[in-house]
């Protein structure tokens, strides 16, 4: 089995919620564990380790637990064997804003977990037309977020020694392609303008959580998102595609995340 914990917010929520079914349909048993604060950023995750905060609603392979937890609750429960976080979206693009909190969080991990691989979720820009109040600090341009926080990313990753999860790239890449080229009518990978799509925006994340970890290929799994939450039906064909998506980016990308597996 693998544990699985994200300290995280409501992007790691969107990025867990299939995660255990697709390892499962891989024949990969895991325990998913989100700590979910929405909008939950690097600087507020430290303070909450430093005052051991029960804040975060805990979160079981994609379904609210109801019960509040601080991160030490979450770290003494198991031998956890990756760990992954990230920055507030809308804080993202800002260098400046993941010191010295992302270092203290991985040298903190490090100490109280040490058998576990730590690993950042690298988020992904806002939607063309989002109407998220942060929005403008992006000038309201996807492509400029996207390079922002690109390079904020990967400058934290290498200072810090945390590898990425290419969430963001593989977002933006499937943009580019037909049937998700939303400013032609194509459609959105979003469901608000900034979170993700309940069917293929959500499942494209696990789908990358999944490769990142493991390590394993997506072409071939067979399992087929559902969800109450929209009446929306996943196409097989646009999951065949996520997956081949999922499957370049993570193999030309992750190479550093499965170092010493």
């Amino acid at each position: 089995m693998i544990h699985i914990l994200a300290i995280g917010n409501s992007f790691s929520q969107d990025a867990a919620y299939y995660l255990h079914q697709i390892a499962a349909a891989d024949g990969t048993e895991t325990k998913v564990v989100n700590l979910y604060i929405g909008g939950c950023s690097l600087e507020r995750h430290w303070r909450n380790v430093v005052t051991e905060a029960a804040d975060y609603l805990y979160e079981l392979n994609g379904d609210s637990q109801g019960r509040y937890v601080s991160v030490q609750e979450a770290l003494a429960e198991e031998a956890w064997d990756v760990i992954v976080t990230q920055q507030a979206s809308h804080d993202s693009g800002w260098a400046e804003t993941y010191d010295p909190f992302l270092e203290n969080l991985a040298r903190y991990i490090e100490k109280q977990c040490s058998g576990a691989r730590f690993l950042m979720q690298k988020t992904w820009a806002y939607e063309l037309d989002s109407t998220h109040d942060c929005y403008a600090r992006y000038h309201n341009n996807q492509q400029e977020m996207f390079q922002r926080l690109s390079v904020a990313y990967q400058a934290a990753s290498e200072r810090v020694g945390v590898p990425l999860i290419p969430c963001g790239d593989v977002i933006q890449a499937l943009r580019g392609k037909k049937p998700f080229q939303y400013e032609a009518g194509g459609l959105s990978l979003c469901r608000d303008g900034f979170h993700m799509n309940y069917i293929y925006g959500r499942y494209a994340l696990a789908a990358t959580w999944y490769g990142a970890i493991t390590g394993r290929k997506l072409e071939g799994n067979c399992y087929i998102p559902q969800t109450s939450l929209t009446e929306e039906k996943a196409q097989e064909d646009l999951l065949r595609l996520i997956q081949r998506t999922v499957d370049e980016i993570v193999e030309g990308s992750c190479g550093n995340v499965n170092a010493g597996r």
